[in-house]
């Protein structure tokens, strides 16, 4: 006999809930989607109607139903504390978009509160899942390639003003706690960090273009240097029209790793070459959700796999940590014009 579904509520009906609902209706036989909500009514119910799934009229709906297992909390950063307060306390498992919060400090409490209640805490870092990822990280483990001597990564974005950042809050402080580092460069910035060291040190610039009017930084470029001896260089905007895949290049003993997009390259130093292309868009262009959602679904499954088992998800709410601490050095080595020790690196 089969495991009973677990049930499942969807809180944030925001750009990128789309993903998250295929996935779901592609799991109908793991899950059963027991209620959706958010602010806006009309957004609710047309988002229902689109999905076949039922809306509720509040996020207290969803918490206090005794058949729901798993929260997907879709919201902007600045709606989390409550919430993953309320749901934590239910005995909700959560799974949520990135960042954890908008602040280092916000993060760690959330990362806290949820282990101290003994709930799986996910963060939606879905390029881990990706099968080239595996790839990378399967010759990293394997020692074919050897050591990493050094790791460039470049995120050459686009994202117009009209549309995107003219929506209320987009790139402010107040509701995304940040621009292109947090927003955009953070999945980037994860998968890297998942196959590198940690980063030690950095020295970066960061500013705002005069192509977009918001309150956050819209290009960064950094030297990093990791904790193992590697160099790195990063540059990541969206104010480089039309946007371009991002590519996470790793130099190593016996060949170059690159990734660029959905394409992975491997230039061994004996000259051959490997090449293996994944289908699909990557989000870098004026439409941010032009991708597919099979990383989206392998992230899901992975935690639904772990909330059944009992074990911790893939990708935890504290792998995103490591990501803040980076996000919080970069910025205050281009403010404070001098090289950063990253917290934890």
């Amino acid at each position: 006999m089969g495991h009973k579904p677990l049930g499942v509520g969807v809180i944030g009906l925001g750009m990128a809930v789309t993903p998250h609902a295929k996935s779901l209706q592609d799991l109908s036989d793991r899950v059963v989607v027991r209620g959706v909500f958010c602010r806006d009514r009309r957004r609710r119910e047309d988002f229902a109607t689109d999905f076949d799934f039922p809306a509720v009229d509040s996020a207290d709906v969803i918490a206090d139903d005794p058949d729901i297992d798993v929260v997907l909390l879709v919201t902007p950063p600045n709606a989390r504390v409550d919430l993953v307060d309320r749901l934590s306390a239910a005995g909700k498992h959560i799974l949520m978009e990135k960042p954890v919060e908008r602040t280092t400090a916000a993060a760690e409490d959330i990362v806290r509160m949820c282990e101290e209640r003994d709930v799986r805490l996910g963060l939606v870092f879905q390029q881990r899942l990706r099968p080239n990822a595996d790839r990378i990280r399967a010759l990293l483990d394997g020692g074919t390639v050897g050591r990493i001597a050094a790791v460039r990564l470049q995120i050459p974005w686009w994202r117009p003003q009209v549309g995107y950042y003219d929506q209320p809050g987009r790139g402010s402080l107040a509701r995304d706690g940040g621009g292109v580092l947090l927003s955009q460069a953070i999945h980037a910035l994860d998968l890297m960090l998942s196959l590198t060291a940690p980063v030690g040190e950095v020295q970066a610039i960061a500013g705002k273009t005069h192509l977009h009017q918001m309150e956050t930084e819209d290009f960064v470029a950094a030297g990093l240097r990791f904790a193992d001896g590697a160099l790195g260089a990063l540059m990541a905007t969206t104010a480089a029209y039309p946007g371009a895949g991002e590519q996470l290049a790793l130099d190593c003993e016996r060949a170059s790793i690159v990734l660029e997009g959905r394409k992975l390259t491997v230039n061994w130093h004996d000259e051959r070459t490997d090449v293996q292309e994944e289908s699909g868009g990557t989000g870098a262009g004026a439409d941010p959700m032009d991708f597919p959602h099979d990383w989206h679904l392998a992230l899901i499954t992975d935690f639904l796999d772990a909330v059944e088992a009992g074990r911790a998800p893939t990708v935890t709410a504290r792998d995103g940590l490591r990501v803040h601490r980076l996000i919080d050095a970069l910025l205050a080595s281009s403010r404070e014009r001098r090289a950063v020790e990253v917290a934890g690196g």
